[in-house]
């Protein structure tokens, strides 16, 4: 167990405050040495283990293209897993090729899947329906489709995504005729991809995960009498969001999955598919504090600290009740005996930051400092109670500088004609 990677930021709490004062909150603030560190820990452990691997950022966890260039402008090899037109486009204004990108829909129109196939990227299918409409617009070259091996993991139920209750994937038993269908149709090149949950800390499932897609992979190659290109293990790579949960070893875990591939495809590793990870917490996750200030406290049956950032800043705990460690800035703060709620300032029961937590004693405009926000945290925030969302910025070394202004309630009208 460690100690959170940005818990010194908020110790030293004198440049957090400054970026208050200019920027105003609630404040997403991201770290530009944590986002390199990140991807350096992933790029090694795959290089380690991996002749040919590739990484697809999932731009679902975080779009904001800033954030998206400096990640590419640090490791060029790294490409980007979409799921709609408008994370295509932000790839694209990134500066991402389409070319290292690949679109991983469910349930798309048409127009979706003309967004795809013109953009040039690769394409990852849910369905044999998807494919069938696909097939009016173009047949590629290249295409996947995703796999539900029958079993799932995850935080919490709802981001589970594989098993008989997800709405995601083709069964085992019904993929291969797919495949058949699709090279008879014209797919030269076939890859196959498999993304059954989020946020797992556990080694032991990537391992049996692996196991699973290769299993039908070996079964998929056998009956279309060629080899796949490509398998992607999705993601789920977790982060500890509390402080009493370890990081994963993700050399420990590449390693281990190495072990499946030589077992299906044997040592040479040039006979190996390309493997290919789809990373977004894992990535960006730890790398952002939402920094809140302190709008109201309430002694009612309950202790309740207010602050300027609620469930429409943050879905998270509203949605999952996600539990993420939250820091009075400073360095030593009194713990109240008594336990608070904190909540922001939507007209909801649902609007909690964190129920029945033991935190130090505030006053009205203290800073409060929401850990591990950088993940799925602008990307779910929206303008309910018709609340302008957050600014963002990128600090990175001495420098920082605003990657998204605050929006305003004019924003909010701006396409409303009265």
């Amino acid at each position: 167990m460690a100690k959170h990677p940005l818990l010194k930021e908020v110790q030293d709490n004198i440049l957090l405050e400054k970026y208050s004062k200019e920027f105003g909150t609630p404040l997403y603030i991201y770290y530009g040495y944590q986002i390199k560190e990140n991807l350096q820990k992933i790029n090694s452990a795959l290089q380690s283990y991996f002749d040919q691997y590739q990484i697809y950022y999932a731009v679902k966890s975080n779009s904001n293209p800033n954030l998206l260039s400096f990640m590419h402008n640090y490791l060029p090899s790294m490409g980007a897993d979409c799921s709609s037109p408008g994370e295509l486009f932000a790839a694209n204004k990134a500066g991402i090729p389409m070319e290292s990108c690949v679109y991983t829909g469910n349930y798309e129109s048409k127009k979706d899947l003309q967004s795809a196939y013109d953009s040039g990227c690769e394409i990852n299918l849910d369905d044999s329906t998807s494919f069938q409409r696909l097939k009016k617009i173009g047949v590629p070259n290249y295409i996947s489709f995703r796999l539900n091996p029958g079993i799932g993991k995850g935080r919490f139920s709802q981001i589970i995504t594989g098993g008989k209750e997800a709405k995601f994937g083709i069964p085992k038993e019904k993929i291969i005729p797919i495949y058949e269908s699709a090279k008879k149709d014209g797919v030269k090149l076939f890859g196959l991809q498999c993304h059954s949950g989020s946020a797992i800390l556990d080694e032991d499932y990537f391992v049996k995960n692996t196991q699973l897609i290769l299993n039908t992979a070996r079964r998929i190659e056998n009956k279309i009498e060629q080899n796949l290109s490509k398998i992607s293990i999705g993601s789920g790579f977790g982060i500890p969001y509390s402080d009493d949960e370890d990081a994963l070893d993700l050399n420990n875990v590449f390693c281990k999955i190495s072990q499946v591939f030589e077992d299906f495809y044997g040592r040479d590793k040039s006979d190996w598919p390309i493997l290919c990870i789809e990373p977004g917490r894992s990535i960006i996750g730890n790398t952002c504090i939402l920094l809140a200030k302190v709008t109201g406290i309430k002694e009612s049956y309950k202790n309740f600290i207010g602050l300027d950032a609620g469930m429409e800043t943050f879905m998270r705990p509203a949605l999952y009740s996600a539990e993420h460690r939250i820091y009075k800035l400073g360095t030593k703060h009194k713990i109240v005996d008594l336990p608070v709620d904190i909540t922001g300032r939507i007209c909801e029961n649902t609007d909690r930051l964190a129920v029945n937590i033991s935190f130090p004693r505030v006053v009205e405009g203290d800073l409060i400092a929401i850990m591990d926000a950088g993940a799925y945290g602008y990307a779910m925030s929206n303008q309910y109670n018709t609340r302008p969302r957050s600014a963002e910025i990128l600090v990175n070394g001495d420098e920082y500088h605003l990657i998204r202004s605050r929006e305003t309630i004019e924003d909010i009208f701006q396409n409303c004609s009265i």
